[in-house]
């Protein structure tokens, strides 16, 4: 019968004969490190001898240009290679070895994952997306006819269909305010959201950083807006993760909802939520648990059969994550940002939608093409140059968002730019 020893021995084995990040790039990381401790982490940014190992660690296609890792990125080596080993090896017997051998180690991943974030171990449920982090919350807060939920009219579209849901079903009360992109200064969402609060209202729904245009909002400030109000706040963080450095102290929030399979790079179908402890139990998980587990933040994974494989992969992009640095990585985004923003935003009919000031955007930020239509610009860039942006039509903006990632080169943003500054001049072709 297989143990925890043999399984541990057997990847041991297996690590040690795959190329992988565990063996190859990890050790080039790890050397090139002294170079630059003491550095700051704007020069950092810009040292091209330090990013290229981290580019080096992504089995990528360089034929083509990808800047849209904001809705799913690829992840390093090292944690394609680990899920490799964990799914082979749950599939000689799934029944022993992933549920008895690799499921329990699920708490390892909720201890590096909420030392991460800064909360309890206790306070941390593995889900497998933001919208299912999310909606658990959502569905599960307590409320009655006529409670209001106040949002933005720029969250995102299923969070908004889950309230919407609600609505239909129960008779609460959604209110959306807008904000202008970019806004005039964080203070201004705060008082927008002031201005929107009643005495029905119940529930803040707010993005810690929006998947349009890559706002981010002042989340403390919300929450001593509506916490003394007896408002519950609810954080819609699936794009902050590990894109910017922050703590669960920093924003102070109650409830906060995330997917690692965007900025944390880890494998696709993974992500977080995070409930004040006090507050578990006044949740309802969004799919049945025993009433033993009411103050257990366990219920809410409780979604029946499922890979054990994707979130115990997870701790190998914390690392890859941890090697490379927070403020490393959030500093390189910005400036990978910068150098598409310096050559676009001069360009007639350009419009930038994200602000640069480092409190209100990091790596992803919109732009608006002048008079020319988003689709068929994407479709162009796709079709001539393979380069993948993403179109934005919402209702009150039209906007192609641009998301590159650690192991995007500066000759990929220059394409980029390159591309766009040929249309800007002489138009779509016929």
């Amino acid at each position: 019968m297989s143990s925890r020893r043999d399984f541990l021995r057997s990847i041991g084995v297996a690590s040690a004969t795959i190329p992988s990040l565990r063996n190859d790039a990890l050790r080039h990381l790890q050397r090139v490190m002294p170079r630059v401790e003491g550095r700051s982490a704007a020069a950092i940014a810009e040292d091209e001898d330090f990013w290229v190992t981290i580019q080096q660690a992504f089995d990528v296609d360089r034929s083509l240009v990808n800047l849209n890792n904001g809705g799913v990125a690829p992840s390093p080596r090292v944690v394609q290679d680990a899920l490799r080993r964990y799914i082979e090896f749950s599939n000689n017997a799934p029944a022993m070895n992933m549920w008895g051998v690799l499921e329990p180690e699920i708490e390892a991943v909720r201890s590096r994952l909420a030392a991460t974030f800064g909360c309890d171990l206790e306070e941390m449920a593995i889900t497998r997306n933001a919208s299912e982090a999310l909606e658990n919350v959502q569905m599960g807060i307590p409320l009655n006819r006529g409670d209001e939920v106040l949002t933005t009219t720029q969250d995102y579209p299923r969070m908004i269909t889950t309230w919407q849901q609600r609505v239909r079903r129960e008779g609460i009360v959604l209110k959306q305010i807008t904000f202008p992109v970019p806004p005039p200064s964080p203070d201004d969402l705060v008082a927008r959201f002031a201005a929107g609060i009643t005495p029905k209202t119940k529930v803040i729904h707010v993005c810690h950083i929006t998947n349009l245009t890559g706002q981010i909002f002042p989340i403390k400030k919300i929450m001593g807006l509506a916490r003394p109000k007896g408002i519950e706040v609810i954080v819609d963080g699936a794009h902050a993760f590990a894109q910017f450095p922050f703590t669960r102290d920093e924003l102070d929030c109650d409830y906060y909802g995330t997917s690692l399979h965007k900025w944390l790079t880890a494998p696709i179908g993974t992500g977080f939520l995070y409930v004040r402890k006090e507050k578990i139990p006044n949740i309802w998980p969004l799919m049945a648990a025993p009433p033993e587990m009411n103050g257990n933040i366990r219920k809410f994974e409780e979604i029946g059969t499922h890979p054990a494989a994707n979130h115990n992969a997870v701790s190998e992009a914390v690392t890859f994550y941890q090697q490379i640095g927070a403020e490393r990585k959030a500093a390189r985004l910005r400036f990978l940002r910068d150098r598409w923003f310096q050559r676009l935003s001069p360009l007639p009919g350009v419009k930038i939608l994200t602000s640069t000031d480092p409190a209100q955007s990091c790596g992803l930020a919109s732009f608006t093409p002048g008079a020319l239509d988003v689709g068929k610009v994407v479709g162009y860039l796709w079709d001539k140059h393979r380069i993948i942006v993403t179109p934005i039509n919402h209702p009150e903006f039209h906007c192609i968002r641009v998301t590159p990632n650690v192991y995007t080169t500066l000759a990929e943003v220059d394409r980029f730019c390159d591309a766009m500054e040929t249309v800007m001049k002489k138009g779509l072709p016929a």
